[in-house]
């Protein structure tokens, strides 16, 4: 097993900017850096564990988690990952700070604001998209606080690693569940989360890209409600009053109780097909009701405890993610496979 030393001499360097690249500790010319990281690739290089578990005690870790969705259940479920890791580390002298928001810019960039002046080290969060929340990321990576996304992604910021669900695919497998599902002239209601919500925008492109190319399935409108049920309700209900010809809706977030009950109350729950996303408790019974045709479920406790994972790993050896995106699996329940 290759030491700091060899690395060292291989590298031309000290043993001392080697340590600093494998800890991100200090500024170190990047071509440098890159050259060490390679030598640190090549030769499959891996920390002394024992001596890891010693330092992350000694370093006092503080990880912070930022979550979008106040109160809503698919969060809960993210939590009970976040809660479950957080417990393991605690272990490694490793404490989780935890805040959660509304869909609003401000209240995100005031969470971790809070958050840094408390000291983490590293920082888990399901991002707003908006540039400044780029920004936010981007300053928080030259100060030495690495970010990891999870839920939803951001485009082009310096995060380190994405851990959820792929969004287009996921939105195309709700475009062909829709065409498997229905025959004839269909019209699809789409309700949806927030169109500040990457994952959001990008399931209802993946979902159209797919119906594009079915003549019978055509969308009659799209709403957006924040996840909160009233809302969804309320919208559901508006939706089938401007639109009579509707007889399907796809649910690319939260609010499918507030949907559903809004479509049962109208009395459209034995003609209408509809697609969710997630395995709520309410959602399960709607399918058990056959007015939910099927969900496409996300492993939500994974993307509360592997963004964690990561983030430790990073801080206390130096270890790289192992990829940028690291999906979980796409699986899609139906009454026959509760």
């Amino acid at each position: 097993m290759a030491t700091i030393k060899e690395i060292a001499a291989m590298a031309g360097v000290s043993r001392g900017t080697v340590d600093r690249v494998l800890n991100h500790r200090g500024s170190v010319n990047p071509e440098t850096e890159q050259k060490i990281l390679e030598i640190v690739q090549a030769l499959d290089y891996r920390p002394n564990r024992a001596g890891i578990v010693l330092a992350a005690r000694k370093k006092n870790l503080r990880l912070g988690v930022v979550l979008l969705g106040v109160g809503t259940a698919f969060y809960d479920e993210i939590l009970e990952g976040v809660y479950s890791k957080s417990a393991e580390l605690s272990d490694y002298n490793c404490s989780v700070l935890i805040r959660q928001t509304d869909y609003d810019l401000q209240q995100q960039l005031d969470a971790i604001d809070e958050l840094v002046r408390e000291g983490i080290n590293g920082l888990a969060l399901s991002p707003y998209n908006d540039p400044a929340v780029r920004d936010k990321i981007d300053s928080l990576y030259e100060a030495g606080i690495p970010v990891v996304t999870l839920n939803t992604d951001i485009e082009n910021s310096r995060r380190i690693a994405y851990v959820g669900s792929h969004f287009y695919r996921s939105g195309e497998t709700a475009g062909g569940l829709m065409r498997l599902m229905t025959h004839g002239q269909i019209r699809v209601g789409v309700i949806s989360g927030s169109r500040n919500i990457l994952c959001h925008t990008e399931r209802i492109a993946g979902f159209k890209s797919v119906i594009s190319s079915c003549d019978g399935i055509r969308i009659a409108d799209i709403v957006n409600h924040n996840d909160d049920e009233d809302e969804s309700y309320r919208l559901t209900t508006g939706l089938l009053a401007a639109h009579p010809e509707i007889n399907a809706f796809y649910f690319t977030a939260g609010g499918v109780y507030g949907g559903c009950r809004a479509i049962t109350d109208a009395g459209r729950d034995h003609d209408t097909t509809v697609i969710t996303h997630d395995m709520v408790s309410t959602t399960r019974e709607y399918i058990k009701k056959g007015l939910i045709a099927a969900t496409i479920c996300q492993q939500p406790f994974l993307q509360g405890s592997k963004p964690l994972e990561i983030l430790f790993a990073y801080l206390t050896a130096g270890e790289q993610p192992a990829a940028e995106y690291d999906y979980v699996n796409i699986d899609v329940r139906i009454r026959e496979n509760l």
